[in-house]
């Protein structure tokens, strides 16, 4: 353990580690502490992963759009399986068909050319900053595809995973063994201090706070950095308007249901009253023509 350890600076990160910038910066500049990370979500030990290459790097504190390239992290592990890595802060309610389409798109690729049943697998992480099924809330969650009544694995070869980082005080013993939730607290860290306090508990986490703080004070990096930070604050406003704008429809819509519900129930009585109407008028005249047939015969 590297008690010892202390980076000299204190107060608020300049970047949050949800920046997805940093989130892919780190790990393209320190590839042991891609390795750490790949460990703890797959469950790993650091001797079984023999190469590590990520298939989509970027240059660093080149000008960006979220056009140019993805901030997703596609890394080819010991030439074997591809992983997809994302850190995805807001959310837009399309998490589950998004990864889905992001897992489809790597297994497609490298099909290309190739033999079905020479595909390696592929697993897509999505580190989430918010609860992907509010009624099951899980800190780190793999889903495969299954059969439904004997929940045989219909192929190993297609996975997804989810790392909640608002769960981490739901994180398991088994979570905790392989460090998860050491990751989730940097991830969430948004102070020097919460830095420090892990890097004294854990040498990769020395490790990724020494990469965290070098990057960060590059200029272009940092700038880098700062554009993704306003366009994803810019993406959040939009993302809660949409959520009041929906949230308002649906309140909308159950009024307009409860009068409409209102209204039937009015049709309803009205056309109860128009038919006791046409009752007592088919009475009346039936005895108007009784009273017309009783004055003629006087």
């Amino acid at each position: 353990m590297n008690t010892n350890f202390s980076i000299p600076k204190s107060g608020e990160l300049v970047v949050p580690m949800t920046n997805d910038y940093l989130f892919k910066a780190l790990l393209q500049e320190n590839e042991h502490v891609l390795r750490g990370l790949l460990c703890s979500l797959l469950h790993m030990n650091e001797e079984d992963i023999k190469s590590t290459e990520i298939t989509n790097s970027i240059k660093l504190g080149e000008s960006f759009t979220e056009k140019t390239f993805m901030l997703d992290v596609i890394i080819n592990l010991n030439n074997s399986k591809t992983i997809n890595l994302e850190m995805q802060v807001i959310n837009y309610d399309n998490w589950t068909e998004r990864s889905l389409a992001y897992l489809g798109r790597e297994f497609s690729k490298i099909l290309k050319g190739a033999d079905y049943a020479d595909a390696p697998p592929v697993q897509q992480i999505g580190i989430l900053n918010f609860t992907l099924f509010k009624n099951y809330p899980k800190f780190y969650s793999t889903y495969m595809m299954q059969e439904l009544e004997n929940h045989n694995i219909y192929s190993s070869k297609f996975a997804l995973s989810v790392l909640d980082l608002t769960q981490i005080d739901n994180a398991t013993d088994i979570d905790k063994s392989y460090r998860l939730d050491h990751w989730a607290r940097l991830f969430s860290a948004t102070t020097w201090e919460d830095l420090n306090t892990l890097a004294k508990e854990n040498p990769i986490m020395a490790e990724a706070t020494n990469t965290i703080n070098k990057l960060t004070e590059d200029e272009l990096v940092r700038e880098a950095c700062f554009r993704r930070n306003e366009q994803l604050a810019h993406e959040a406003v939009i993302a809660r308007k949409l959520e009041q704008l929906t949230e308002e429809n649906a309140k909308m819509s159950a009024a307009l249901s409860e009068k409409d519900a209102a209204l039937s129930e009015k049709d309803a009585a009205l056309s109860e009253k128009d038919a006791t109407l046409s009752e007592k008028d088919m009475i009346i005249m039936e005895l108007k023509k009784k009273l017309a047939a009783l004055t003629n015969d006087e």
